[in-house]
């Protein structure tokens, strides 16, 4: 059977102190690092950390953060969840990631999407209605890119290329890029276009009803002219605690508070606890709860999205630091062991 890949994502939510206290955002940047080292050192195979810009969630520059993870990390490999492609300049993302891939000896990836927050685009000077053009524009020019080798393109969006070398060049190429789909058909033939792997961010609802995706995504690349699929893998939020009961009683309060806000923003109605109970049963997208019953519900989203890895997005609001450390411990030490036992 194959190996299956076990990972940790954060968008590096702002966060309580024990006290109930906001902490800085300072103070936060340097609690993901200790948590990336914590998710090495208990043995995971991968941790990501997702880009925003807004003020509830500290990460703009992810592979800043994740360099300083490298420096004391020996095996984990690091990478965003996600980077938000469209509005960044895809020559000086490759450059980032390849340094990372150099500082870290080679365990940077890339997972790489239109993103579901907008905060970017007025902030870098990009116009919403070039939404799908940017993203289009700016894959087909990574896609030659990650191949290390001179680029020439051309498109509507920047200037074009020539021959140009990027630098500093990856020590083994490709890098590993990710497309990231939060649920549109499109995005998925997109990645099997590129042959790229395929990441499905699970936000909410039944993990059973990205199936279709993964049966197209396969369609797709035979289409393409793909034999071998690539790696799918399965971004969907989770906490570990030692009860069921204890892991939803610490997420739910922060849970809520996250949810409501982008709700308001997006003009979706509250969230109800009745809600989060339903996406904790074994069929929601929500993996909270004691070791046994996440392991549980991760062997059940492997077997029937056919997965090759699977990234839980621990963090949750404010939850404090200290809880997802425990988290990180319990997910390592615990549900991983499980779920490989399981398979």
């Amino acid at each position: 059977m194959k190996q299956i890949e076990f990972g940790l994502d954060t968008f590096g939510d702002v966060t309580y102190d024990e006290n109930g206290r906001t902490l800085h955002q300072a103070q936060v940047l340097r609690n993901i690092v200790a948590e990336g080292v914590f998710a090495d050192q208990v043995g995971l195979d991968f941790f990501g950390v997702g880009e925003h810009h807004r003020d509830d969630f500290t990460v703009s520059a992810p592979e800043i953060v994740l360099a300083g993870i490298a420096t004391l990390t020996k095996k984990i490999r690091l990478g965003s969840a996600v980077t938000v492609l469209s509005s960044d300049d895809p020559i000086r993302v490759f450059e980032r990631f390849s340094t990372l891939d150099a500082i870290s000896n080679g365990r940077a990836e890339v997972i790489v999407g239109r993103g579901s927050f907008i905060e970017s685009f007025p902030l870098f000077g990009f116009d919403l209605n070039q939404y799908e053009v940017l993203f289009e524009e700016k894959l087909q020019l990574f896609a030659k890119l990650i191949k290390n080798t001179p680029v020439t393109w051309q498109g509507k969006t920047r200037t074009p290329l020539k021959d140009q070398d990027v630098y500093p060049k990856l020590e083994k190429a490709p890098l590993r890029t990710w497309i990231a789909v939060g649920g549109t058909p499109q995005s998925v033939r997109r990645a099997a276009h590129y042959g790229m792997p395929l990441m499905l961010a699970i936000i909410g609802g039944e993990y059973a009803a990205f199936k279709p995706f993964v049966d197209l995504y396969k369609k797709s690349l035979k289409q393409s002219g793909f034999e071998d699929a690539p790696m799918i893998g399965v971004h969907s939020p989770g906490y570990v605690a030692a009860t069921d009961e204890q892991a939803k009683d610490e997420c739910w309060p922060h849970y809520r508070a996250m949810v409501s806000r982008i709700g308001r923003e997006r003009g979706w109605p509250p969230i109800t606890r009745e809600q989060f109970e339903l996406g904790c049963g074994s069929d929601g997208a929500l993996f909270v709860g004691s070791p046994q019953t996440v392991a549980k519900k991760i062997i059940n989203a492997i077997k029937i999205l056919e997965l090759s890895r699977f990234d839980l997005k621990y963090s949750h609001g404010t939850i404090p630091h200290e809880n997802l450390m425990k988290c990180i411990e319990l997910y390592g030490k615990e549900v991983v062991p499980l779920v490989r036992a399981g398979l």
